[in-house]
């Protein structure tokens, strides 16, 4: 049961009442009564027109469906294709050349290169590992994952020296590629109590020092990213190594994005002001965590500031800059109720409510500071087209008037993970041109979206092979061409999507390379100890110096881009046909379970051949979308979707068998319906989207 209160025509839950009043406006400087008449008018003002955009992506679709169900059975037409998405408006012209105008940039957005982490808001202890993911232990990264290649894994019962001999060479050659010596190799380096630290060979590199008397370190710099190395000769590490070298500190996830959308299940009050509170935390710098490890409670805080000295002492952060994703523009949430009685745009509320928990950074409220350079970040996901990035830019400068905020103080993140964003991409830039901070390709999102979009077009592609097709590879190319050529670097970041699978490091490191190599100063990585690996791969590619030489790379034109992944002319088999039902079946079984029974929005998720994949919303997506899709084409029939849904519950149960939380899948389980309904329901979900069904399920759940 919610309990509201009355605030300025609206009804607001007390609990998100009690933590606007009693802790986010503590020492802002603003009145309560003007916050809530603020965003009473922001209601009245912007939430007629989120449902008119919301309209318009099914009038869209609408139209999209009847054009491809007037085709059924014809070659499909890419030049009449393309004339109809231009007359009906989704797709529009191309803006002429421009530069974004964003200013008062952090550096590690705008000029440095490096890892990105992405953390669900409502798991304190999750978010206190990620915003402290700003430096990481290499030795710790190569020791304790497969990176590694050749090398056998640590033996049971203790230190393995062998292991640790293989990391501390790879750490070294590591070294003579970042910061080679003017002589010899890392690993020659000995006794240097005696003989002496020994300096790069480009002496621009030296950055400063701290000494103390259990240990040097000496700070390195190389392609804008830190790397820090430890002398202790009297370190379990150190007193091994004829270098005394401890350990090597490499600055790893530069930013963090702490998220509110597709990583965490918050469909209420209560759930909103739990992420609400920890985002405050952070922006106050005093939240913690407590936690069971060793049979001993362990209490986890933020880093503070790392100081060195060179000549004089200058200080590095401690941790990654944070961005906070709020949600999109599609769902409403309880937590408010407009004066109609119906709930309000949740993106309207957290565009206002993070906005002031950022107020306490920016006021140097705390004892620390995230942005140094005076700036909120906000990324904003599932933005269909220019008209929404608009909305956002008017909705970003209603909130700024609201906290009496100078004009772009709030940046914006545009997640390019829909069609028409993609497709019409440079208009939105410009829509918000002079508050952009980043673009990102969310693959996974936009290959739900490129399902739903086209549904209607014929049977889809297996799952599978989606990375295969024309459409991605333009997809991919285009997000950093046109963000180059609207003058992002150095301004923004051009971003990639996440690595997936946090246990297969070796892999990531062999294929994670390419993200650099494409000219995005930054990807996504599943955890701090991926981050550290990553963080190599900036040392090996300067991402700027790539830049330079992309600058006159051609742009792939829309042809590629539009190109719908149809299967022309397959004829899978019966087993085929059941292992991709089942492939499916496991993955939405596997993740709705825990969204729906124990609100986890993302987690490592077992997949049907048991490796552990992180999995959000994003994923759940695609799964459902898919085989929504071959329902519709008869590709298979609803007798065999439930086939795969009942085996694949058993397989899910058994991978679930040691979570004592965990409540077995039965077709009469809560969690077992929303898995089906996401997909018998999946052509007319908005979008395609999971969050209406998985909301409305998980709040059953809530209720008892």
């Amino acid at each position: 049961m919610t309990y509201y209160v009355d605030r300025a025509g609206l009804k607001v839950a007390v609990v998100l009442a009690d933590f606007v009043e009693n802790q986010a406006l503590t020492g802002v400087g603003i009145a309560a009564g003007a916050l809530w008449d603020g965003l009473s008018k922001v209601l009245a003002d912007f939430a007629p027109r989120n449902r008119a955009l919301l309209a318009k992506r099914e009038e869209l679709q609408a139209q999209i469906d009847a054009w491809h169900a007037a085709r059924v059975g014809k070659p499909h037409d890419a030049a009449a294709y393309q004339a109809f998405l231009t007359e009906i408006g989704y797709l529009v012209p191309e803006p002429t050349p421009f530069d974004i105008g964003t200013t008062n940039v952090d550096p590690e957005v705008a000029t440095m290169a490096g890892p990105q982490l992405v953390v669900p808001a409502l798991n304190d202890r999750f978010v206190l590992n990620a915003a402290n993911a700003r430096w990481g232990s290499l030795y710790d990264a190569l020791y304790g994952t497969d990176a590694l290649v050749g090398v056998p894994p640590a033996k049971a019962g203790g230190y393995d020296e062998a292991r640790g001999a293989a990391v501390i060479a790879a750490a070294k050659a590591f070294l003579d590629e970042a910061v080679p010596l003017s002589h010899g190799s890392w690993a020659d380096v000995s006794d240097p109590d005696k003989n002496g630290i020994p300096a790069p060979r480009d002496p621009s590199q030296y950055v400063g020092k701290r000494d103390s008397a259990l240990g040097h370190s000496r700070l390195l710099r190389h392609n804008g990213l830190h790397i820090e190395i430890v002398f202790n000769s009297v370190h379990p590490i150190g007193a091994t190594d004829p270098a005394g070298i401890a350990d090597v500190i490499l600055e790893s996830a530069l930013t963090s994005i702490v998220d509110l959308e597709d990583s965490v299940a918050a469909v209420d009050a209560d759930d909103k002001v739990a992420a609400y509170t920890n985002w405050l935390g952070l922006m106050r710098g005093d939240l913690t965590a407590s936690f069971q490890k060793g049979g001993k409670t362990m209490t986890r805080a933020l880093e503070g500031d790392r100081e060195w000295v060179d000549g004089t002492t200058f200080k590095l952060s401690g941790r990654s800059l944070l961005f906070v994703r709020n949600v999109g523009h599609l769902m409403t949430n309880p937590a408010v109720l407009l004066p109609d009685g119906s709930e309000a745009p949740e993106g309207i509320l957290d565009a206002l409510f993070t906005s002031l928990c950022a107020l306490h950074d920016l006021k140097g409220l705390g004892t620390l500071r995230n942005s140094r350079a005076g700036s909120i970040y906000i990324v904003k996901p599932k933005m269909h087209g220019p008209g929404e990035c608009a909305f956002t830019n008017d909705l970003f400068d209603a909130v700024e008037d609201i906290l009496t905020l100078p004009r772009h103080t709030i940046k914006v993140g545009v997640m390019d993970e829909e069609r028409r964003t993609s497709a019409n991409l440079a208009a939105c830039i410009h829509a918000v041109r002079d508050r952009i901070v980043f673009i990102n390709t969310g693959f996974l999102d936009r290959t739900g979206d490129e399902m739903h979009t086209s549904m209607r077009a014929g049977a889809m592609v297996r799952k599978g092979e989606m990375k295969k097709s024309d459409w991605i590879t333009a997809y991919e190319a285009r997000n950093v061409q046109i963000g180059l050529a609207c003058g992002l670097s150095g301004k923004a970041q051009i971003g990639k999507g996440m690595w997936a699978a946090p246990d297969m490091m070796a892999d990531m490191m062999a294929q994670k390379v390419g993200h650099p190599m494409s000219g995005a100063n930054t990807a996504w990585v599943p955890s701090p100890t991926a981050a550290t690996l990553h963080a190599m791969h900036y040392h090996k590619v300067d991402v700027f110096a790539r830049r330079a030489e992309l600058a006159s790379a051609p742009t792939p034109g829309l042809d590629k881009l539009l190109t719908i992944p149809l299967a022309h002319g397959v004829n899978w088999s019966e087993a085929e046909i059941r292992e991709e039902l089942e492939n499916n079946a496991q993955g939405i079984l596997g993740y709705v379970v825990r969204w729906i029974d124990q609100g986890i929005g993302c987690s490592k998720v077992p997949d049907i051949h048991d490796i552990g994949l992180m999995e959000d919303r994003a994923t759940l997506r695609i799964s459902s979308q898919h085989i929504a899709n071959w329902l519709l084409h008869g590709i298979c029939t609803a007798e065999q979707v439930d086939a795969a849904f009942a085996a694949m519950a058993q397989k899910v149960d058994a991978q679930n068998a040691g979570d004592p939380l965990y409540q077995p899948l039965t077709p009469d389980s809560i969690a077992y319906q929303a898995a089906r309904a996401l997909v018998f329901e999946g052509v007319t979900q908005p979008s395609g989207y999971t969050e209406p069904l998985l909301h409305k399920f998980r709040a059953q759940v809530k209720a008892g």
